[in-house]
């Protein structure tokens, strides 16, 4: 029963101080789930790639995933309701009483002022991501192992990436990219370190 009780409470704390959607509460949320021990780094790696490639928001993909993989449905539950009352709950006391609220210099300074933190917080935690996939790197200090199927299939998906939105003049749409990574990580990785 407490498992429950600090899945929600972990989840509500994201929610409620976490700003710049989805992505801003990753760093949050994968600093709790490997506090807590409820995942290991590799399995909240993983866990972040399934998030992404599911329909929905990504925090209550990944809430949901974490409390899903630590005590089943009602876990899921527990965590995905701790993550989302906190917006509804905001979003419910702007609609009904604060509808002019960003009409406000001090509040529009606030947001304006918050961006760039949360521009950092987004990058600085998809470059760990990054170079945890790519090098199993996952503190200073760590040994570096170079996984080169895991460089390839990024470089391959960025040169896709870059070579449509250059010769199409568009991006390449989010569920291509997965798909290119899925291919070619079935066809090279059983092959390469």
């Amino acid at each position: 029963m407490i498992i429950y009780l600090q899945l929600f409470l972990a989840f509500l704390e994201i929610g409620a101080v976490s700003f710049g959607g989805g992505y801003g509460m990753i760093a949050l949320m994968r600093e709790k789930a490997l506090a807590y021990g409820w995942l290991t780094e590799e399995g909240f790696l993983n866990l972040v790639a399934v998030a992404e490639s599911t329909p929905g928001p990504i925090a209550v993909n990944v809430a949901t995933f974490v409390g899903a993989s630590t005590s089943g449905v009602l876990g899921a539950l527990c965590a995905s309701l701790g993550v989302i009352l906190p917006s509804f709950i905001i979003i419910l006391l702007i609609s009904a009483i604060l509808s002019n609220i960003l009409k406000i210099a001090g509040v529009k300074a606030t947001i304006d002022g918050m961006k760039p933190a949360v521009t950092a917080v987004i990058f600085s935690t998809a470059l760990t991501m990054l170079l945890k996939a790519v090098t199993a790197v996952g503190q200073i200090g760590d040994s570096v192992q170079i996984s080169f199927a895991k460089i390839i299939i990024f470089l391959v998906v960025v040169a896709v990436f870059f070579g449509c939105k250059i010769l199409f003049k568009k991006n390449l749409n989010p569920i291509f990219i997965i798909i290119i990574s899925a291919g070619f990580g079935m066809a090279i990785c059983p092959f390469l370190p």
